[in-house]
């Protein structure tokens, strides 16, 4: 039986212009580094206050990466997103939706990372 998440992994052309997105924009830890057995580039990311990881893959020998409009995308929560908007648009990253205030009072925005996965923020409803 299953017992917890661990890890989410995306795959990308460009390790290292993605791995600094992950951690200059949205602020994230690198965890660790390695190589797996059939040479994929791993790097471990995680947000401060989580435990399950996102795992940056480059491995050329699955081709070219191609990602799908709207297929998936990474949610992380902001405190500020007004604040959070203008430090990811000063390092050429500015919303792609949003920001949108949800029925629950919960505000949301997108961004793009720099292969083309979607990132939503979402600052909780204040109560």
């Amino acid at each position: 039986m299953v017992r917890k998440l661990l890890h989410t992994r995306y795959r990308v052309e460009d390790l290292e212009k993605t791995v600094s997105f992950y951690k200059d924009v949205l602020g994230l830890q690198e965890v660790r580094r390695s190589i797996s057995g059939r040479g994929s580039h791993l790097v471990f990311l995680k947000a401060p206050d989580s435990e399950e990881l996102i795992e940056i893959c480059k491995y050329d020998g699955s081709g070219p990466v191609q990602v799908g409009t709207d297929l998936t995308h990474l949610a992380f929560e902001v405190s500020d997103i007004a604040a959070f908007g203008a430090h990811a648009a000063a390092q050429g990253y500015p919303f792609s939706d949003g920001p949108h205030t949800s029925s629950n009072g919960s505000v949301i925005a997108f961004i793009d990372a720099p292969e083309g996965y979607e990132i939503e923020l979402i600052q909780p409803a204040r109560l």
